[in-house]
């Protein structure tokens, strides 16, 4: 079951991911590293991902989180950071709610 808690500050994503980490768990960490035009969080935004697929922080403000869940467990799975891209003229983002008119690159890696 996948859960979500919205978390502004940087400072708590990181200490969420430490903490489930130093309790046995497989973490990803989800860094917007670029956006060009409307995009719904700056760089620098990030998002901590358990194995079970628990979250909390934003890299979009929720249009695209699910879909970047998916690529971090699946980053966990093969143990490789993953560069994922989204934005207006990806299919994909309109099927994960990317609308708003930019694009966003998100930097999916497992936290070791």
């Amino acid at each position: 079951m996948t859960s979500y808690s919205p978390l502004e500050n940087h400072d708590s994503v990181l200490e969420q991911a430490q903490a489930w980490r130093s309790a046995g768990n497989q973490v990803a960490l989800a860094t917007v590293v670029s956006t060009w035009g409307s995009a719904p969080r700056p760089a620098g935004s990030q998002l901590v991902i358990r194995e079970d697929g628990h979250f909390v922080g934003s890299v979009s403000g929720g249009c695209i989180e699910g879909a970047v869940v998916t690529e971090a467990i699946a980053c966990l799975a093969a143990g490789e950071p993953k560069l994922l891209e989204y934005g207006v003229s990806n299919d994909v983002a309109w099927e994960v709610g990317l609308a708003c008119g930019g694009s966003i690159r998100v930097y999916v890696e497992p936290v070791a």
